[in-house]
């Protein structure tokens, strides 16, 4: 990317556009286009397709989407799919009337079958059944990830999708009930410790296995990919295969376990008990990363480290 181009980031208030930004303005990046909810409603066609035609932007990065944890999912199917649906379909439809040079769709690795090998490659996409908690979801990123593929087979367009895995850090959902596991951890186990809670609970059994990605990551890996020379972004142009990659670490642990660390890292002294009696969802979720990997990409920040910077986020913000 051009460091003098107009660069849209769709979602810049949320934890991965927030994120985007900054990196982008580390780089050197400064036509950055955004806008708020206030300003902008993407899920109006006609809105969407006013700002593209006024601002003009080279590159898209969609990173709005109406997102949430096992509970949110399960309340709120109907807005989850007609919001994410809606979004994406009339930014990716824009950004092709207006030529757009590259876009880069950012979905979740809850796409993927419930029961897929592990790690999950890309190709397991659409080859069993999905998780029930977040279907309408994973549905409607599904959908967007096979609009880029279309456009790109049949218009020629430059169009990707990056998979992340679980992701945490600065800029996150603290919501009570709406949040994702991290994020709810981290309120959980400092409510507790302000408030001296001989307990705490945690949902689910503490078996199921997953991996975390630090949103700056996330956000770096997603510049390096749209930043890639021609012939290395097009080899994931596929017309075989969707246009997508995924984005983690390669590295997954139990819910119990990461509760265990979430816990001593806050200096929480209680008990942590599980309930069973709540949805696990996928049993393991670990991505295959060996083909960002082999573009050039790792992730840089231990689970640790990242949830400390996370945590210390959350107490300036007075959470």
């Amino acid at each position: 990317m051009e460091h003098e181009a107009k660069i849209y980031v769709a979602g810049h208030r949320g934890m991965v556009g927030g994120a985007l930004a900054r990196n982008l303005l580390s780089r050197g990046y400064e036509n950055i286009l955004s806008r708020s909810r206030a300003e902008l409603d993407l899920t109006r066609q006609a809105d969407v397709e006013a700002f593209f035609s006024s601002a003009k932007p080279d590159y898209v990065f969609l990173a709005a989407a109406k997102v949430g944890g096992i509970f949110a999912n399960n309340e709120y199917p109907a807005d989850f799919i007609y919001e994410n649906l809606a979004i994406q379909t009339n930014i990716i439809h824009a950004a092709w009337v207006n030529g757009i040079k590259r876009l880069l769709l950012l979905g979740s690795s809850c796409i993927y079958p419930k029961l897929s090998p592990q790690p999950i490659r890309e190709e397991y996409l659409l080859t069993d059944s999905l998780e029930s908690t977040n279907r309408p979801y994973a549905i409607a990123k599904i959908a967007g990830i096979e609009m880029c593929w279309s456009l790109n087979r049949q218009y020629g367009t430059r169009y990707l999708a990056a998979m992340p895995t679980n992701l945490y850090g600065p800029g996150d959902n603290y919501h009570p009930e709406n949040s994702h596991v991290i994020p709810a951890l981290i309120r959980k186990f400092h409510e507790a410790k302000t408030s001296n809670a001989p307990t705490v609970s945690v949902w689910g059994s503490g078996t199921p296995r997953r991996e975390f990605l630090y949103c700056d990551d996330l956000a770096d890996a997603c510049i390096h990919l749209m930043s890639l020379h021609d012939d290395s972004f097009d080899s994931m142009l596929s017309t075989e295969q969707p246009p997508l990659v995924n984005v983690g670490t390669g590295k997954d642990l139990t819910i119990r376990e990461l509760a265990q660390t979430v816990g001593e890292l806050i200096g929480y002294n209680g008990e942590i008990e599980f309930d069973s009696s709540k949805p696990d969802g996928t049993p393991r979720k670990l991505l295959d990363v060996s083909l960002i990997q082999s573009l050039g990409w790792s992730a840089s920040t231990g689970l640790r480290d990242g949830l400390a910077l996370t945590y210390q986020e959350f107490i300036d913000r007075g959470q």
